[in-house]
């Protein structure tokens, strides 16, 4: 293995350059051979002008709208008075509907039927929903089906349990 000889070393006095990573077009949008060694046709490389673009915003009552954001917010200042979490990361919250007249219906669910806060919980949910800044009116459907099960509880909501 240690044997003298067997890794040889070349010097050299130059080096060809590496082929380039981006393509020059000129005005009619031909790429331009920059005189690199065996350089190939090749189209332009659009991703500069991908990055460059600015996202679409969304709108108020959209995911990631402000008005969308600040309901889930609402949202998750409410506890289950049983469990140290908040209705949203419980995976209570089934949907959050936004109208173009800023209606909001919340679609949401509890644990289980016999819930003690199963009377009051949603009137809870209308007034915090309702308290947004910007919200016309609230309203909340509340359904038994599909029934809430741990599995739609967040990531979050498991560690705080010692579920994960």
């Amino acid at each position: 293995m240690n044997e003298p000889g067997k890794i040889k070393v070349e010097e050299v006095d130059a080096v060809a350059p590496p082929p380039r990573a981006r393509v020059e077009v000129d005005d009619h949008g031909t790429p331009v051979d920059g005189g690199a060694a065996g350089n190939t046709e090749r189209k332009p490389d659009y991703l500069e002008g991908f990055l460059s673009q600015k996202p679409a915003q969304a709108s108020a009552g959209e995911p990631g709208g402000d008005l969308y954001e600040s309901v889930i917010d609402a949202l998750k200042e409410i506890y289950d008075p049983e469990i140290p979490v908040n209705i949203y990361e419980l995976g209570l919250i089934y949907g959050v509907d936004i109208t173009t007249d800023h209606h909001v219906v919340v679609t949401m669910t509890l644990t289980t039927p016999h819930c003690p806060v199963a009377e009051s919980m949603p009137g809870e949910v209308e007034l915090r929903v309702g308290a947004v800044p910007g919200v016309g009116s609230a309203e909340v459907n509340l359904i038994w089906d599909p029934p809430w099960d741990p599995a739609k509880m967040s990531d979050e909501a498991k560690l705080e349990l010692g579920m994960l």
